[in-house]
């Protein structure tokens, strides 16, 4: 990891904060039974997961996809009408399974008690509506200033949009709050940035942005993630504050 410790946290949601696997494998059984395809393990269904509900659905048809061509509204009839119940079913049992990972809302307490100006925020694949919900459930939503979903932009991680959008609205937060920390710049530098995730995915927005990436192994993606090679790698969320210099 690069010296200094970070001036804004952003963190993935899926494999990072929350294991929602079995929520998410349900929901696509189910939407594959709607459209009489057939089932498949969720060991198969977790792998599929991280590039945004559209590319989950399409993974779980049986096609690879193209991550520049999964606006929901694109595709065949037997892709809409999947991925419309995939969303209805997801929407009413996001939560029936769905849990923060052990550790991290003791690791956001001690980073947030510690350093209680600094900005924290999620950036996820999952449409932003779930994503801000199951935040509110669990506890989460009280660490982080903003939340985007993989539909609060034209494009999904990896593309740095999102992420260069919370790199501003954190400047712009600080900036409105000088006196936490009078005597830092007020732009906040890609070499100031840390992000935090389970995937590859999270890894190249992260080299995109020239930003830290910190893996974690614990996650969804271990495979992925240690073929990306990010910065540094945890884990358990209890590493999150030292390996973060925090």
């Amino acid at each position: 990891m690069a010296s200094g410790a970070p001036r804004l946290l952003v963190f993935d949601l899926d494999g990072t904060l929350i294991n929602s696997s079995l929520d998410l494998c349900n929901s696509v059984n189910a939407a594959l039974e709607s459209v009489r395809r057939p089932l498949l393990p969720n060991a198969l269904i977790a792998s599929y997961i991280g590039d945004g509900a559209a590319m989950l659905v399409r993974r779980a048809l049986g096609d690879p996809g193209d991550l520049d061509a999964l606006h929901p509204r694109d595709g065949d009839d037997l892709f809409r009408r999947t991925f419309e119940f995939f969303l209805d079913y997801y929407r009413e049992h996001k939560l029936d399974n769905t849990h923060c990972y052990d550790g991290v809302l003791d690791a956001l307490w001690r980073i947030r008690s510690g350093h209680p100006e600094l900005p924290m925020a999620v950036l996820t694949n999952k449409p932003v509506v779930p994503s801000r919900e199951i935040c509110n459930a669990l506890g989460l939503s009280q660490y982080f200033f903003q939340n985007y979903g993989g539909n609060s932009f034209e494009t999904k991680k990896p593309d740095p949009t999102g992420l260069l959008q919370l790199i501003d609205e954190a400047t712009s937060l600080l900036a409105g709050n000088r006196s936490a920390a009078p005597i830092l710049p007020s732009d906040i530098l890609p070499r100031d940035v840390a992000m935090i995730g389970d995937s590859d995915v999270d890894v190249l927005t992260a080299r995109r942005c020239g930003v830290r990436s910190v893996g974690c192994r614990f996650g969804l993606a271990p495979a992925a993630l240690a073929a990306a090679e990010p910065d540094a790698g945890v884990d358990h969320p209890s590493e999150w504050p030292e390996v973060l210099g925090l």
